[in-house]
């Protein structure tokens, strides 16, 4: 359903996500952080799944539900990493960059989304 020039969200949502995994390795297993590591890698991970669910939808209203999906997630992970930064001070330089790709991602999907939507009211 993705037109070409869409097609590096793909591999910007996959690189994420495995930075986000990459991260959680180096996070130390106290009792706090084993409940964030859990829910991080569940959300991050489902932005990867549900981006790739969009780029097979047959329908622009699945597209964009997919596409809701992985906006709540973007946002759910960089509440997590907000976190992280905020009570693993050693992490915290590291994560700046991370947290700003996080954005990013929210923004194009956000306007991808936007622009699915308004393309298809232009349709009927």
């Amino acid at each position: 359903m993705m037109e070409k020039g869409n097609r590096d969200i793909h591999d910007r949502i996959h690189k994420f996500v495995i930075r986000v995994l990459k991260l959680i390795k180096h996070l130390p297993k106290t009792p706090e952080n084993m409940i964030i590591i859990n829910q991080i890698s569940r959300s991050a991970t489902s932005i990867g799944a549900n981006d790739q669910e969009a780029d097979g939808a047959t329908t622009k209203k699945d597209f964009i539900h997919k596409y809701s999906i992985v906006r709540k997630e973007s946002k759910e992970t960089d509440y997590w990493l907000n976190l992280i930064a905020d009570t693993n001070e050693r992490l915290k330089p590291r994560m700046k960059e991370l947290i700003a790709e996080g954005k990013e991602i929210i923004k194009i999907v956000s306007s991808i989304m936007y622009n699915t939507q308004r393309n298809n009211r232009m349709d009927k």
